[in-house]
């Protein structure tokens, strides 16, 4: 199909000469005298490029650039202009032309600029098909998968993010139960209002029910002023409680109460606060396990998962890898200010060939710490850690030199588990013999002590 060219020029002959031109260029060219009649043809269909004559009668070319801009911002722009107004010419390009070229117009020249537009067209073109394709297969943000079973997680998320539904996202530690709870909060209508994210296992105890509803001056040791808590400051908006599972019982009759009113007291206060919050929360645990168990209140737990967005561990998309390898290692590079072009076919093929324990996460640790210590430019098998390139190689044992001080053992064997765990924290706590509450007490110990 031959590419349109809409011509406006006032002046006949100069006009059916660029158009015998461009024809026998193999280009369709519409012809239009004023720019009145070329805007009715930018109107009527859409026209890749446009060559217009700056002065014109009624409508001049500069105002014909800028209604074709607003009304068909990707057509490409060539004015043609006599010598005296190539300073109009200029500012017509900072207004968005391609291009301006001065009469008597060099017919060869006129050829060459045309193509360039053209292919810069194409261009333009391309990258934004490109760019609606990744729209829509990646529409939510940092969420990346073609599989079958993450196309039927988006699909839940545009279902569900318009109403108010509780939402339970569950799935094992590292599947991005996060990003998915971030994309419902955006594709909602309280898209604009706060969101507030709680890590409920990385509280203690007997602060949780003050980081979630406050408390005011004096309610216990410490409370030296009153404080709103993390469904105050979501008001209007939504809250995620990751690691649901953790609250007690004590706190879950409140939170209860805030699912079926929206209205809850502050720690030590007595005036009822309402609020308008949207609640989704995650967990890594089978909470109908926790309900038999006598752990988490049934009734809580039904209201929780009104809807149920199940995230599947890593090793049963194994197809999204390479997706998700490619994105990692930009993100990556741009990050660390490296310029890694990629990575060879067979490093591929062993990271889709491991289990991935820690997933997503795990993934993405892995791919940065190879971006970080490569030597090249493509990432090789040798960037590749040695547990996941030789998979029988893996660390179950940790050699400490007699001497060393118990504080070094003792972060030399949680950063074993965590590497053995792939960043699993849960099986990370269960491999030491601690409750995920100490390992996360410790891990905040070591935090400070590398600041």
């Amino acid at each position: 199909m031959k590419e349109e060219i809409l011509l406006i020029e006032d002046d006949t002959r100069a006009r059916e000469g660029l158009k015998i031109a461009l024809e026998e260029e193999g280009y369709s060219v519409i012809e239009a005298s004023t720019g009145e009649e070329g805007l009715k043809w930018i109107k009527r269909k859409h026209i890749p490029l446009l060559i217009t004559d700056l002065k014109l009668p009624g409508i001049n070319g500069m105002e014909v650039l800028k209604k074709t801009l607003k009304i068909s911002p990707s057509t490409e722009v060539i004015i043609l202009t006599a010598y005296g107004t190539v300073e109009n010419a200029v500012e017509a390009m900072k207004e968005g032309a391609y291009h301006y070229l001065t009469k008597p117009i060099n017919l060869d020249e006129f050829l060459i600029v045309v193509k360039k537009a053209l292919d810069h067209y194409r261009l333009k073109e391309k990258v934004e098909l490109l760019e609606k394709e990744l729209e829509e297969r990646y529409s939510f943000e940092n969420i990346i998968g073609t599989s079958r079973k993450m196309r039927e997680v988006f699909q839940t998320i545009t279902q569900v993010a318009p109403t108010k539904a509780p939402v339970l996202i569950t799935g094992e530690s590292g599947t991005g139960k996060e990003l998915v709870a971030r994309a419902i909060h955006r594709r909602s209508d309280r898209k604009d209002k706060p969101f507030v994210v709680i890590h409920c296992g990385a509280i203690v105890t007997t602060l949780l029910e003050s980081e979630l509803f406050g408390h005011e001056k004096g309610a216990f040791t410490g409370a030296i002023e009153s404080k709103p808590g993390r469904f105050e400051l979501a008001d209007g908006g939504t809250i995620f409680l990751d690691e649901v599972s953790e609250i007690e019982p004590s706190v879950q009759v409140k939170l209860l109460r805030v699912l079926q009113e929206q209205e809850f007291e502050r720690v030590g206060g007595v005036k009822t606060i309402k609020v308008d919050v949207r609640i989704l929360s995650a967990t890594n645990v089978n909470l109908e396990e926790r309900v038999k168990e006598g752990k988490f209140r049934e009734d809580l737990y039904y209201r929780l998962k009104v809807i149920t967005i199940h995230l599947p561990p890593l090793r049963e998309r194994k197809e999204d890898i390479p997706l998700l390898v490619h994105a990692f290692i930009k993100e990556a590079s741009e990050a660390n200010r490296k310029e890694i072009k990629g990575i060879t076919s067979r490093a591929l093929t062993i990271l889709m060939n491991y289990h991935w324990p820690g997933n997503v996460r795990e993934l993405k640790n892995v791919i940065e710490s190879m971006v970080i210590l490569a030597k090249k430019d493509v990432l090789t098998v040798n960037d590749i850690p040695p547990y996941i390139r030789c998979p029988g190689e893996k660390e179950d044992y940790v050699t400490i030199k007699l001497g060393t001080p118990w504080h070094e053992i003792e972060k030399e064997l949680i950063f074993a588990a965590l590497r053995k765990s792939g960043g699993n924290k849960s099986k990370a706590a269960e491999i030491l013999g601690l409750s995920r509450r100490t390992l996360y007490r410790k891990l905040r110990e070591l935090k400070g002590e590398n600041k």
